[in-house]
């Protein structure tokens, strides 16, 4: 399913996006990518999102497809549409632009809009723990490879312990599997 352009709400198309970048860039503006599928906002992701926004100007976000997420997490993933989790993404203070992809990974969509920065969280740094010197696991991260060829800078934000996706939905099934037991 294709990305839906909703200017209203942030959202664009990758064409409409790309060539927004380029003009505020121009501009001046420094801009902030990242990506993932964002399924369940919780607490890592704010502070992430928090931290990728104050690198530069402006952040924008990419959201894995329906498609992409579940080749990536696996059958039962999503837990919410692709449009549903670019609204939410789009609602937020932090986050200035979204757009949706459908590949496996964000190295076309790094490719077209070109960022100043692209971030990703500490779990793609090569020792397992992102610092200000951390060394990025290359493998686990292909999009910082056309980033650092036009220029650009790779950085990784520190992971929040205890807070993910995989492991909130752990907690849900655990707590609704206590309850149907008692």
């Amino acid at each position: 399913m294709a990305a839906i352009s909703h200017p209203a709400a942030n959202i664009y198309a990758r064409g409409e996006l790309a060539a927004l970048l380029r003009e505020r860039q121009a501009a001046g503006a420094v801009v902030v990518f990242t990506n993932g599928c964002f399924d369940l906002l919780h607490l890592g992701h704010i502070r992430y999102l928090q931290a990728a926004h104050a690198l530069g100007d402006l952040l924008v976000v990419g959201v894995n497809s329906d498609a992409s997420a579940r080749a990536l997490k696996g059958p039962g993933r999503p837990l919410t549409p692709q449009q549903e989790r670019a609204e939410v993404l789009a609602a937020l203070a932090c986050v200035d632009y979204v757009t949706i992809f459908e590949e496996a990974t964000a190295v076309a969509l790094v490719e077209a809009l070109r960022p100043d920065v692209y971030v990703k969280g500490g779990d793609y740094a090569a020792s397992g723990a992102a610092d200000q010197g951390a060394a990025i696991n290359y493998t686990k991260l292909p999009e910082a490879a056309p980033v650092l060829a036009y220029g650009g800078q790779v950085r990784l934000l520190p992971y929040l312990p205890e807070h993910s996706t995989t492991a909130l939905i752990e907690r849900i099934l655990q707590r609704g599997q206590h309850q149907a037991e008692g």
